[in-house]
Formats: structure tokens, sequence, C-alpha cells
């Protein structure tokens, strides 16, 4: 069974998150991703700790990389350019992620691929944005979560500054990049084949995601605070404690509320007029809390689960990734998988979310060994196992045996 993309073709010039994370989704969906990485050392995820298996592959790669194969050209060099020129002649889509001009600077930019392939969806990720006053400087994650306003909003009130646990900014705009790549590659009504540039920067990615605080700001001239656990608008919606660790509870109906009163026995919140509806939970949100917290912290997580749960009030406890990563529910839903490597036997993957039940994503190999496609690929494109080699030789090219 094929994946959505199959037959869609896509070169990944990319390094570390952004770019390799939007090309895993392609190739998740079925498209072919052809990693270029410069034969010397590659992708600088490939060294980054922790090793796997302590052979010389880094987990994040051979995680994030999955599903791709890697061609190793030095892009400096002429004889690597002009199978990169060729590579992307037959291509429907490049994804990048290096600084601003990069590419453009070795003659391999947006107009000049478009000269060897019109139809090519040219697609750059970086930190601020291909234009504007800060294309020009390097935009790492946290950078993105500090300009974005992320970290103003993250932590817990006057605390030190706290960024998302997992570098969200580049998650997020490699998912935005993935569906954009995506949308541009629908054919559209005029039927011209015409190319497309994709812009996507971490800033804006990071930026987007503040929909309470814009409402917020925009509606009210509020801006946003670190909150702790707790929810903008909504109350109780946050971590409580319990005797032995935390769950989560989102009692943000007349339903719920009612279902939390009973749960927890508070009677006495329950008649309180300060909780009277969800407004005025909202603005007595700290006085609620201590009131939860009162019974919570008498039981332990199990109970209040129970207790809540039985209620059908939305609840969950606050896992830890050894707890995530063993979890029932998603070995049940086959979530994680094991994909094959050259030298490490098998890589436990995180499964994708995206379940299509006609065309479901590809389970198909970890992230491959720097230059183990080169040959083979070079081959595709006309080239002769002598001039493969002498590539190879030459530095131009890297190839694994």
């Amino acid at each position: 069974m094929t994946g959505p993309l199959d037959g869609v073709t896509v070169i990944e010039v990319g390094v570390f998150m952004a770019g390799p994370f939007a090309t895993m989704q392609l190739a998740d969906l079925g498209a072919r991703v052809i990693k270029i990485e410069h034969p010397d050392e590659g992708d600088p995820t490939r060294g980054s700790g922790p090793r796997e298996g302590g052979h010389p592959h880094g987990a994040a790669f051979v995680r994030l990389n999955r599903n791709k194969e890697s061609v190793a050209l030095d892009l400096r060099s002429d004889a690597g350019r002009e199978a990169f020129l060729r590579l992307a002649e037959g291509a429907d889509a490049l994804v990048e992620n290096l600084r601003p001009g990069a590419l453009r600077r070795l003659g391999l930019g947006p107009d000049e691929l478009a000269e060897v392939n019109p139809g090519l969806v040219y697609a750059s990720a970086s930190g601020f944005g291909q234009d504007g006053p800060l294309a020009g400087l390097p935009g790492l994650d946290i950078m993105a979560q500090a300009r974005s306003g992320l970290m103003s909003i993250t932590g817990t009130p006057d605390g030190d500054p706290a960024k998302v646990g997992v570098p969200i900014c580049d998650l997020v705009c490699g998912l935005y990049t993935a569906l954009a790549v995506t949308a541009a590659l629908r054919p559209s009504g005029s039927g011209s084949g015409a190319g497309q540039r994709v812009d996507v920067s971490l800033f804006e990615a990071g930026v987007s995601l503040a929909v309470w605080e814009a409402a917020g700001y925009f509606g009210a001239g509020r801006v946003g605070r670190p909150l702790g656990s707790a929810h903008q608008t909504q109350a109780p919606y946050q971590a409580v404690r319990c005797r032995d660790g935390w769950v989560t509870i989102g009692a943000v109906t007349r339903k719920t509320w009612d279902g939390l009163c009973a749960g927890l026995d508070l009677a006495d919140a329950h008649a309180d007029p300060r909780y009277a509806d969800a407004t005025s939970r909202f603005r007595h949100r700290d006085e609620l809390l201590s009131a939860i917290e009162a019974v919570t912290a008498t039981r332990t997580v199990a109970e209040v689960l129970d207790a809540v749960g039985s209620q059908g009030v939305p609840c969950a406890p606050i896992n830890d990734y050894g707890q995530v990563f063993t979890d029932d529910h998603l070995t049940r839903r086959d979530y994680y998988w094991d994909a094959p490597h050259p030298e490490l036997g098998t890589v436990r993957q995180l499964g994708s979310p995206m379940r299509l039940s006609g065309t479901p994503v590809r389970r198909d190999a970890a992230g491959p060994v720097l230059g183990a496609d080169t040959r083979a690929v070079l081959g595709e494109l006309g080239y002769s196992s002598a001039q493969v080699e002498d590539m190879i030789e030459s530095g131009a090219a890297g190839g694994s045996r």
C-alpha cells in the first residue's frame, strides 16, 4: 500500500531540526526524500549525542531522518553542483533550512533551479524569513521562542524565563513547511505547472501559536504573562497537587464543575458564591485551587483520577517520558515501531500521529548512513560507475560501501 505522496520526489538540504522534521513528515506520507549532505560530516545532528548502540550515529538523527535516502555532495564543487542541478531537474520540491541566501550564493537559489525545473516547489525554513530586518540573524529555536513571546508566558509567575521543553518553534516551523509544500504541490486550476516559493520562519511559527494571547491583546489590551499550568481564561484548568504526584484537571463547564465537586466532596466550594459561574471561578482561581488541593493533597494520583474521572471530569496524570514511552494505550495502538538500520539492527521510532485508513504512513527504515545512496542516485541521473567513483575520489561526492 502506497502513501498519499507516493510518486513525489523531494530534495532536502537540511540540518538540525526544522528542515529535516518537515521532510520527515513528507517521507512518512510516501514522498521520496533525498537528503543532500556534505561528504565529510553530513548533517551536524549525526554527531549529536547520545550515540546509538555504541556506533557513531546520533540517536536523534536516526529517528528524525527515517524513510530518507542520503546523497553526499560537496555543493561548493563544480561536479557537486552539476549533480545537484540534475537532481533538481526531476524533483517536485526542495526543502532547505540554511541561512537565507546560502544556496543562492552557491548558484543553487530558486531562480537558478527554476531555469532547470520551472515546476519546482522551493521551500525555505529559516529563523526569521527570507527578507525583513531580521532575516540575516542566526535563528535557533530559543531565539525564536524569545522573540515570539512564548518565553514571556512560559513558566511560573515571577519565575526565571523558561522555554517550552521541546524545540517548539523548530517543530512547528517544520510542520508548516510540510503543509505548505503539500499545498503547493496540489495541481492548480490553471494547469500552468509553475513552481512556487515557500517561505516559513521559526519566528512567525512561534507567533502563530499565540491564539489566546492575541485575543487578550487585540480584544482587551491585555499582555499575557506566565501562569504556570493555569489556563488564560478558564478555571479550574491546571495541574493539581496530590499526595504522591500531580494530576491535571479541566472542569470548565457546569457539568464538569458539578462532577468535580461531587467526586472530591467539595460541597462547600460548590455552594460558595465566589464559584457560582465560570467567570467567578476564573476570577477567584487562586482561592479555588487552594480549596481543591486541600482535598487532593491527601489522596494519591490514582485515587484522584478515579474520583473525578468517574464523574466525567477531564483529568490526566503528569507523566514523565519513561512512562510515556512505555504507555499501554500507545503500545496497544501500535504507535511505536522498530525501524531497520544496517549497523544498529533496529531503532525504536516515535510513530506518526497521522493515521490514514487508505494510505497509511510509511514505516520503512531508520535514518541512513552518510552517503548510503550516493552511488544509486547518481546512477539514476545518468552518471557511469566510473564517473561516480571519480567524484567520490575527488571529494565532490561521498558514498558508503
